[in-house]
């Protein structure tokens, strides 16, 4: 028995063998399949065709290239050790972030109306997918249910804003409020819950409140939705021009970004990564991790009752078809996309998310195909996200340090 054991062994690590050298040597032969179907629709079968053909070649001689290229490489490399040896490297990311936010900042004095909602839109989801990657990317909790905490933050500013003529900076806090608390009390049931288990039940929940928010006519007006919702001011100057929102949904992003990222380094965030790596180890370290969890949900949150009331003051208008399930795969898939745990991976995947339908507008009968595709190929090649994982050695360094 023993010997037909490591038999069996030994044939599965053989096929598994097998199974990862054909993916290796297919891969090329993939890659160059994606981009051919994302042509297709543009330029025909032909066309895609020959774009395969070409792509094909192309990844082959560099496949070969990168194996047969030994000297190839050792010059890359020696050069690359004098970038290192130079500290040039570690200016490369301080130079492109700097670029891209004066980008950012420039892009309403020449772009289109257009441009800028679609822009403002994926600013408002980076929000959101920033704070779902606090209880999923951070501490290791899924959340099938967070556009519940969206939804419930763009209905309080709207009744507020309407039925009690609160403005928006006065309904903001009570927003925020809300949601932390609502987070905290979807947190209370489920902390005895892990994986699939905790998923339903937040899915559950994110059910809930849209039905409460449909049948609830005399408080949201049912399927008819809140309308006439009032744009923000600032010192008597009112924000409902595009260009003059994108700067306001612009400088609620730098703050997420810059308060997620200031809590991730903290002892809070070291143990919320301790939590999603091992939780059996952090409580035997003193964690406690019913605590921490707490926090996440209600951190988590927070970040959807600021979104919330941005999008009810973009619009205008808030209705439950605006926070179904979809919505919550749909910033679950940023936050996939992107890379659990880092946050500049997570805005760049809410970006791409929401950006890409657009361009494919023109296509509109192929373009989920061809984001279906991407994604598929994504999780095959690049399991960890885009830019998943690169922000654990800088983690590790800092927590050396003295």
């Amino acid at each position: 028995m023993p010997g037909k054991r490591s038999n069996v062994r030994e044939k599965l690590g053989i096929r598994q063998l097998r199974s990862r050298n054909v993916i290796r040597k297919t891969k090329p032969a993939l890659l160059a399949l994606w981009f051919s179907v994302l042509f297709l629709p543009f330029k025909g079968v032909k066309s895609s065709v020959i774009l395969f053909g070409v792509l094909s070649v192309v990844f082959f001689s560099f496949k070969f290239l990168k194996g047969h290229g030994k000297s190839l490489q050792k010059e890359i490399s020696v050069v690359w050790k004098r970038i290192r040896e130079k500290k040039i490297r570690a200016f490369i990311p301080p130079i492109v972030r700097s670029l891209a936010m004066l980008a950012l900042l420039c892009l309403p004095l020449f772009a289109e109306n257009y441009l800028l909602d679609v822009m403002i839109l994926a600013g408002i989801y980076a929000i959101l997918a920033l704070g779902l990657n606090v209880v999923v990317g951070f501490t290791g909790l899924l959340n099938l249910g967070y556009a519940a905490f969206y939804a419930l933050g763009a209905y309080t500013y709207a009744l507020l804003n309407v039925k009690c003529g609160l403005g928006f900076w006065q309904a903001l806090p009570l927003s925020v409020g809300l949601t932390c608390l609502s987070g905290v009390i979807l947190a209370v049931p489920a902390l005895r819950l892990k994986g699939d288990y905790l998923a339903i039940v937040t899915l559950g929940f994110g059910e809930i409140v849209r039905l409460i928010l449909n049948n609830w006519d005399s408080l949201t007006n049912g399927p008819n939705g809140i309308s006439g919702i009032s744009s923000p001011s600032l010192f008597g100057l009112s924000l409902g021009a595009l260009n003059r929102f994108y700067y306001l949904v612009f400088v609620a992003l730098v703050l997420t970004y810059s308060v997620v990222k200031r809590v991730r380094f903290s002892k809070i965030g070291r143990a919320w990564i301790a939590i999603r790596e091992d939780e059996i180890c952090a409580l035997t370290m003193g964690i406690n991790t019913t605590r921490y969890k707490l926090y996440a949900f209600a951190f988590g949150s927070l970040w959807a009752g600021i979104a919330g009331p941005l999008f009810a003051a973009k619009m205008r208008f808030v209705s439950p078809e605006s926070f179904t399930f979809m919505e919550s795969v749909l910033i679950l898939c940023m936050v996939i996309l992107g890379g659990l745990g880092s946050l500049t991976g997570v805005v760049l995947g809410a970006f791409i998310l929401v950006i890409l339908p657009e361009v494919l507008r023109g296509v509109e009968s192929y373009r989920m195909l061809a984001l279906s595709i991407g994604l598929i190929m994504m999780m095959i090649f690049r399991p960890k996200g885009l830019l998943g994982g690169i922000g654990k050695e800088r983690m590790s360094n800092e927590g050396q340090k003295p």
